[in-house]
Order: C-alpha cells, then sequence, then structure tokens
C-alpha cells in the first residue's frame, strides 16, 4: 500500500493554490456537496476537537442529529461551522491526516475560507463586519489629531461601549486596543549588507505603533539597515479571513509598488504583526499562484524573530542584554507556527539572562474581529480559557505574544490588562535602547 493510502504520512502536507477563478467556486450546490463530503470525513475522524469552535459545533449538529450520523444533518446548518471557522490553519498544519497528497485532499481552512467568500458574493456579509475588516480606513479616521482622543474616551467609557455594541456589534467586555498614530521614522546613518524594509502594519501604525518603534531599534542596535515601507493599503488578511477575495486581491496590487522593488533589490521585508506577514508569505502566492511578483514579494518576506535568530546562526546579534523581568508567560500565536519556522521567539528570549519564559503554543481565541464581536467572544473567552489556567498558575510579570491582539485578549480574560506586551518590546528593554 502507497503512503498515499495510508491514514497518514511523514511527508509535509501540500497546500494547492486557491482556485477562486474557477465556475465551481462560487456555486452554492458544488460548495455543499464539497462541504458534506469534508463535513462526514471530519465527523468520523474527530482529531481537531480540541481546536477552534468550528469542530464541536460540526460534532454537536451530528450527535444531536436525528440519526446520529451526518446523513441527518440539514445543509442549512453548515454555516454555523463556517461561522466559527477563523482560518488558523492549525488542523491543516498540526492535526489532519488526510491532508495532500493524501487522496482524500482534506483543506478545512481554505473550503471555510470558500464558504466565506460566497456568503460575502451573496452579499449576506453584514455591513458592520465589512466596516471592522477595513482597519486602514477606520485607523486612519480614528487617529486624527483631536479625533483620537474623542475616539479612546468613548472606547474608554460605559456609554461609549454600549454605542460601540449597538453599531458595530463589538461586545462590551472584549478588549478595544486605543488608536495611536505612529510617529515619522527617524532616519539614521546604517551602511549594511543586513537591510530589512518594515511594513508596518495597520495596527503598528494606528493602534500600538511602540511595537513598530521598538522593532526598529532592535535591528537598528543590530547594524541593520532599515526603512518603513510606505504602504497604501492592509496587508489583506482581515478581508481574507471575511471572505471578501476581491478585496484582499486589490490591496495587493495597492501595495506592489512599494514592496516589489524593495524585494527585487534584496531587501528582506518584515512586520510586527505575524497575520500580517503569513498573508504576503502564503496566502496571496495561493490566491495569484500564477503572479510570479507575488512569489518574489512572499520569499522577501520574514518574521522579525525568524529574521534575528539567523543573525544569531551567522554570529552577528548582539547578545549583551541586561535587566531582570520576571517571569514571562510566552504566547505563540497560530499564524506564527503555521509558517513553520520553529519557535525562534522563545529561542531569542531564552538568551536574556535571568528570565523565566512559561511558553505555550495554543490557540488565543482571539484572531482578528472574532475576539471582540459580540456574536463571538464568549466562544473566544471558551477558547482562551485553557491558556488563562496556564497564566494564573504561573503568575507572571508580563503576559507576551507575537500577536499583541492575542496578549491583550488573554490579559484581559485572566483580568491582567497591564501585563499585556509584545516581545520585540521586551527585547528593546533587554538591550536597554
Amino acid at each position: 500500500m502507497s503512503e498515499m493510502h495510508k491514514e497518514g504520512g511523514l511527508s509535509a502536507p501540500t497546500r494547492h493554490p486557491i482556485d477562486w477563478k474557477s465556475d465551481d467556486f462560487y456555486q452554492q450546490d458544488a460548495l455543499d456537496a464539497e462541504l458534506t463530503r469534508v463535513f462526514d470525513i471530519c465527523h468520523g475522524c474527530r482529531r481537531c476537537v480540541s481546536l477552534c469552535d468550528a469542530f464541536p459545533t460540526l460534532f454537536d449538529l451530528v450527535d444531536e442529529s436525528e440519526t446520529m450520523d451526518f446523513d441527518s444533518v440539514d445543509r442549512k446548518d453548515y454555516q454555523k461551522v463556517v461561522d466559527q471557522c477563523f482560518l488558523c490553519d492549525l488542523c491543516y498544519m498540526t492535526k489532519c491526516p488526510y491532508v495532500p497528497p493524501h487522496e482524500w485532499n482534506l483543506d478545512f481552512p481554505h473550503l471555510m475560507l470558500r464558504a466565506k467568500a460566497v456568503e460575502f458574493k451573496k452579499g449576506q456579509t453584514p455591513l458592520y463586519r465589512k466596516i471592522l475588516t477595513n482597519t486602514t480606513a477606520v485607523g486612519k479616521m480614528a487617529s486624527i489629531p483631536v479625533v483620537v482622543n474623542m475616539v479612546n474616551a468613548t472606547n474608554n467609557s460605559k456609554v461609549g461601549r454600549k454605542l460601540l455594541s449597538s453599531l458595530l456589534h463589538v461586545d462590551e467586555k472584549a478588549h478595544v486596543p486605543p488608536y495611536n498614530k505612529l510617529k515619522s521614522q527617524v532616519e539614521k546613518e546604517i551602511e549594511s549588507e543586513q537591510k530589512v524594509a518594515i511594513f508596518a502594519t495597520c495596527y503598528g501604525e494606528y493602534n500600538e505603533p511602540e511595537i513598530v518603534e521598538a522593532l526598529e531599534a532592535v535591528l537598528e542596535h543590530n547594524q541593520v539597515q532599515i526603512q518603513r515601507v510606505k504602504t497604501p493599503a492592509c496587508c489583506g488578511m482581515p478581508k481574507l479571513e471575511l471572505g471578501d477575495l476581491d478585496s484582499a486581491i486589490e490591496y495587493w496590487y495597492k501595495n506592489k509598488p512599494h514592496l516589489l522593488p524593495l524585494a527585487k533589490a534584496g531587501w528582506k521585508i518584515t512586520g510586527p504583526v505575524p497575520s500580517c506577514v503569513l498573508m504576503f508569505k502564503k496566502e496571496l502566492p495561493l490566491l495569484l499562484a500564477d503572479d510570479d511578483e507575488v512569489k518574489i514579494v512572499a520569499a522577501a518576506f520574514v518574521d522579525p524573530f525568524e529574521y534575528l535568530w539567523e543573525l544569531k546562526k551567522q554570529e552577528k546579534l548582539n547578545t549583551t542584554f541586561q535587566g531582570d523581568f520576571g517571569t514571562i508567560f510566552y504566547h505563540q500565536p497560530c499564524h506564527q507556527r503555521v509558517q513553520n519556522f520553529g519557535n525562534r521567539t522563545q529561542d531569542i528570549l531564552k538568551l536574556i539572562p535571568h528570565e523565566k519564559i512559561e511558553p505555550i503554543a495554543r490557540c488565543s481565541g482571539h484572531d482578528g474581529t472574532y475576539g471582540v464581536r459580540k456574536e463571538t467572544f464568549a466562544k473566544a473567552t471558551k477558547i482562551a480559557r485553557p491558556v488563562v489556567r496556564k497564566i494564573n498558575q504561573s503568575k507572571p510579570n508580563s503576559i507576551a505574544s507575537d500577536c499583541p491582539m492575542a496578549a491583550s485578549h488573554l490579559a484581559n480574560v485572566a483580568e491582567a490588562p497591564d501585563k499585556s506586551t509584545h516581545p520585540l518590546i521586551l527585547l528593546r528593554r533587554a538591550y536597554g535602547i
């Protein structure tokens, strides 16, 4: 029996391009047929029950059906499963034994993406979700001087949160990050063979600019020549998760003139949010498989700590650290894990003397708007509970994650909002810069 026919194999999963331009992609009957096929296989396996809420939702539909088998699950309920998937990719990368090259060819996350795209194409996606995922426009508007003070004051008041809940369906208990515009880059004359361009991301541009500033300071401290990329659009990940593929592609074409020349000139490109790096590194090449320019930019993108570890291997990383931060609870986000370069953030943090690292690689439950919307916040909190339990046991001095939204969500659920931080900020402090 060939490996292809076995339940699983030792070979790495093969990711096929997303066939979003085909005639069948948006056909409801074709989608339902594939959902039925895949859901039936998942029901017979159930290995992913400990991941997101998509799988418990699916299995409950089966167990509560008339025959307690998949043949009596109503197709109208399929969307209940789709709504709980936030495209973390962990089922595909870590659990499923039937991913390609297996003949059953399961790609659960990209099937959920297709279902979301069909829903969006039909005009069934609520307006408030379109607004929440328009991160560049919202960030620009909310961070205007004077306006930013009003926005932050509203977000911090009970009346304001009730208004936000009413208009944009943001749960009143969810953490909403403040708005704070990233300042202009201070140019420093560093000539180096090591060159890194920084894609600030919408979050770094409009919410936590100190993360971008920490990344720049750490790279300059290691004699890396840097520049900030002046990109006009979001990476596209929020729109991808919404199923708005056209907008995700549109953003790429807006960003391409700013990214492609750098990639062709040999610059590495990085960003402080793993989801944004993943979008350029993995998702866009699967959406635009025939576009060689996408591949050039994708090859240039690198996670910040992946890059720092390469410096370490080349003996070019400054390892003179200072300070004592106590216990650091470190959470590795899903969108970093699925990039498959290892846990380099933890490896770098371990170089700081006197630190105790309490690591965990489990979903925080946040993932973009899922962790703030009224209809999903309770489930996002439920998913976070195993991680929060570990936080409460370790009683850390700080709660760090490469995904700043995940760190804030975990700290919020743990009722320790002041402990949320980013590993880049810790690293900057350890350098004393």
